[in-house]
């Protein structure tokens, strides 16, 4: 069974006909749509994190309110940004979401992507060191991230603590004993999903990949798919590795949605350069369902996964995307096997 969650970028504004007009509203209605996706069987519920944007920024409150307010459902993030990131106090806030959810996070964590700010890192208190770049420093807080995580202790304890200690060194509290696994990285280009692999990672790739072939964007998103899987079957690991990937999908199923993105059927993938790279877009899926499965049944890169990502319109509310959302789990998966 393909897993299906949706990838909500958060926004919130006050222009005419968004229903997010704060982020008050947003956080709130980030936590509804979690609870209904539950409830119509969707799998997961994802999140975008970006700094210094009226855009979800703070994912690990959120993950814990969502964790408390649903049982089944995947929890994840798509992706922080981990230039931005204390290592240590993320493995700390990680561990406790992921508790409280009952061990259902799924964090999705990267380089990142372009910025509001010019190297908003820095106001974060983070610089690269001597020969490194950003995303150098990035990778490298990755690094001591999935460290943390294994668990094993590193602090010297203080020999008059203010609380008895376990013996020998400590490591961060609270643990969670599984989260390690669960840690995806987004991958751009072909050779960072091999790093992703080697490194022990999940696969998350989005709906903008570097070009590296002039391919449609969904052959050379299976390609780096391939990739990866090849770089972890050599790397020896214990487990499957899981892969995801993020798609815009719109069912056309009232007039509503007809209005919104009934022209967005016509649209195809975009090149185009970004970050000073060449990279290409893939198209929107605009249609009734029925003409959304044929659509889908030829995209190579979802058939490639065992988790599909909808981004989603959040600024249109919880009613509207979880009639989406349903749509695609009991009108578009079952046709194509994924149920």
């Amino acid at each position: 069974m393909k897993k299906i969650g949706f990838l909500s970028f958060g926004h919130w504004s006050d222009a005419p006909g968004s229903r997010t007009r704060s982020a008050s509203d947003v956080l709130h209605q980030s936590i509804d749509l979690a609870v209904a996706a539950e409830e119509v069987g969707a799998d997961g519920a994802y999140f975008r994190v970006h700094h210094f944007a009226q855009q979800l920024g703070s994912p690990f409150p959120l993950l814990a309110a969502v964790g408390a307010r649903t049982s089944r459902i995947e929890i994840g993030t798509g992706v922080i940004d981990m230039r931005y990131e204390n290592p240590l106090y993320m493995a700390e806030d990680a561990g406790a979401a992921d508790l409280i959810a009952g061990e259902r996070l799924q964090l999705g964590v990267s380089r990142g992507s372009p910025e509001q700010v010019i190297d908003g890192w820095r106001y974060f208190g983070y610089e690269p060191g001597e020969g490194e770049t950003d995303a150098d420093m990035g990778r490298s807080h990755t690094e001591l991230f999935l460290k943390v995580l294994q668990g094993q202790g590193f602090a010297q304890p203080s020999p008059r603590p203010m609380f008895p200690n376990p013996p020998g060194l400590l490591r961060v509290e609270p643990h969670s004993p599984t989260l390690r696994d669960r840690i995806w990285w987004g991958a751009a280009s072909d050779a960072t999903a091999e790093w992703t692999a080697k490194q022990g990672m999940n696969l998350m790739s989005s709906t903008l990949k570097t070009d590296e072939s002039g391919e449609p964007f969904h052959v050379q998103q299976a390609t780096q798919i391939r990739k990866f899987r090849e770089a972890w079957t050599e790397a020896g690991h214990d487990r499957e590795p899981r892969v995801s990937v993020s798609r815009s999908i719109m069912p056309i199923i009232d007039d509503e949605s007809r209005a919104y993105f009934g022209h967005e059927g016509r649209g195809s993938d975009q090149f185009g350069t970004i970050d000073s790279f060449r990279a290409v877009f893939g198209r929107t899926y605009a249609a009734e369902p029925d003409q959304l499965i044929e659509q889908l049944r030829e995209d190579e890169g979802i058939a490639a996964a065992d988790t599909l990502l909808v981004t989603v319109p959040n600024q249109l509310g919880v009613e509207y995307n979880t009639k989406l959302l349903e749509s695609l789990v009991k009108d578009v998966a079952p046709a194509l096997g994924w149920r």
